[in-house]
């Protein structure tokens, strides 16, 4: 199928529930539709066709907010340039509602966030798993899994389209540099006194981490790792030691860059497929430097996000369901921003 003819394929499937509390019965619809102009389009409609009201987070039916699409080449995962924030976890506020037989469509470009340069066959899936999907009560202590059947459809290859400027989202102001860590977005002077704390303070963090996994292996760990990232194994305990090996990298030798323009009320965010740039939101400049969800853990967070560093992904939000996700994928909790950030602050302090 060449792209220049117009593909729409359409899929459903229903998501399979681990909860043992009432089930949300969410039928997922997933249309593709590669128009032959450059556009590669997503129709996602979830409905209710269960019994009762259900509640899903909004953040995952918006690909401004979170990677909520697995697209792959030739089956390969390609690059997504869209955004990764830390937030607080999700409160009563941050949920849409459903009614019974309610539906919800909302249609994404998907080739301005996912890289489909190259010429393939591409398999597109709405797929989300994460302890934050719903708010129905008891839902919370297993990771749910929201997803459709794969459409695939091929490409005959689509040029990046803004990717080179992705992450500007507002503020510009020219980039000036203090002992090589770089500004932009108009960071005031006490702000740039305030990041060069942060990072710092992020420096003695990950070098804690970094001497605690040198000091342990995955067969004597301790309360402080299996609080975070769940039962080890050696191919885990791998990952955690090279996730903050990297980490601790990019602190001491990468050309990082703090942005001052974002006005969301998140802590940051990033864009993995681009580093070493973060741009610091509304949260952060009220975090305390040390502690829970603190500046010096931000950091530590974001720079995890880069591909060319950990590549983590945003699974859960917030210390209670990092914990649940340990205990219940210590995979998953290998690839979750949050866990890195509260293994670094460790706090309440562990051994």
């Amino acid at each position: 199928m060449k792209s220049f003819l117009k593909a729409i394929i359409t899929t459903a499937a229903i998501i399979s529930m681990q909860a043992t509390a009432a089930k949300p019965q969410l039928d997922v619809d997933l249309s593709v539709n590669n128009s032959g102009s450059g556009d590669v389009n997503a129709t996602l409609t979830i409905t209710n066709n269960g019994n009762g009201q259900q509640k899903l987070l909004g953040w995952y039916i918006d690909l401004d907010e979170e990677h909520i699409f697995n697209v792959k080449r030739d089956g390969v995962e390609v690059d997504f340039y869209g955004p990764h924030y830390k937030r607080h976890a999700p409160v009563e506020k941050d949920f849409i509602k459903l009614k019974s037989g309610e539906s919800l469509t909302k249609t994404f470009e998907l080739s301005g966030l996912y890289d489909m340069s190259e010429t393939g066959s591409y398999e597109i899936s709405y797929d989300v798993k994460s302890l934050h999907l719903y708010a129905n009560k008891g839902q919370q202590k297993k990771a749910e899994r929201l997803t459709s059947a794969p459409v695939t459809l091929w490409i005959d290859g689509i040029a990046a389209k803004g990717t080179a400027n992705k992450g500007k989202p507002g503020g510009g102001g020219s980039s000036d540099c203090i002992d090589g860590t770089c500004f932009t977005g108009r960071c005031s002077n006490s702000q740039k006194t305030e990041i060069i704390s942060a990072l710092d303070a992020a420096d003695q963090i990950t070098n804690n981490s970094v001497a605690y996994l040198n000091s342990h292996s995955a067969n004597n760990t301790s309360a402080r790792y299996n609080t975070w990232f769940g039962a080890a194994t050696s191919s885990r305990y791998n990952t955690a030691v090279a996730n903050f090996n990297a980490i601790d990298d990019a602190i001491d030798n990468k050309p990082l860059e703090f942005d001052c323009s974002c006005k969301k009320t998140y802590f940051a965010f990033v864009y993995p497929a681009q580093p070493y740039k973060v741009y610091l939101c509304k949260a952060f400049w009220s975090a305390n430097e040390f502690g829970t969800d603190s500046r010096a853990g931000t950091i530590v967070h974001e720079l995890s996000h880069f591909n060319a560093i950990a590549g983590t992904d945003d699974v859960v939000y917030g210390q209670s369901g990092a914990q649940s996700l340990a205990n219940s994928d210590p995979d998953q909790a290998l690839n979750n921003a949050d866990s890195h950030e509260y293994f670094a602050e460790n706090t309440p302090n562990q051994n």
